[in-house]
């Protein structure tokens, strides 16, 4: 047994429920390749979090699917993947983490899982921050809430 001294009527739940269809500002916080479930290639999982609005701290994936037997799966991944590098101004990555920290904006659209029937977000597009109004940008509620999460010590 733990003793909490906890109120959840103060604090709002978390929710899993999809984001509405917009544009969104986020960073990349985590990258990793992983094996495709074919066994016959690899993509690099990117994690991204949306940095500022009402959705702020909310995490997005995204899966480049850089090494497929299917090369027009692979260009289109190369593709998707230039696209996020102009975004955040880095044209020649060496790794991925090169990638993090950096301000750009996604598209997000909602998509039905046909297998599980459940509702989640696609990334549909990677553009520079500045370059549309995030959909989801909302008044902060305190001058704290006005610090990006990339510059909070």
């Amino acid at each position: 047994m733990a003793t909490l001294n906890f109120d959840a009527t103060t604090v709002q739940p978390s929710s899993y429920e999809p984001l509405p269809n917009g544009d969104y500002n986020v960073i990349a916080i985590d990258s990793e390749w992983q094996q495709t479930k074919s066994g016959n290639g690899r993509f690099v999982k990117m994690v991204f979090q949306v940095i500022d609005g009402q959705y702020s701290g909310r995490q997005l994936f995204f899966r480049f699917n850089l090494e497929n037997q299917n090369q027009d799966a692979a260009r289109i991944a190369r593709e998707q993947l230039s696209a996020m590098c102009h975004a955040v101004n880095v044209l020649k990555p060496n790794d991925t983490c090169e990638l993090h920290n950096l301000p750009l904006v996604v598209h997000v659209t909602i998509r039905k899982n046909e297998q599980t029937g459940e509702f989640t977000n696609e990334i549909k597009g990677f553009k520079p921050k500045g370059s549309a109004v995030a959909a989801a940008a909302a008044p902060a509620s305190s001058a704290t809430d006005n610090v990006p999460p990339w510059k909070k010590q």
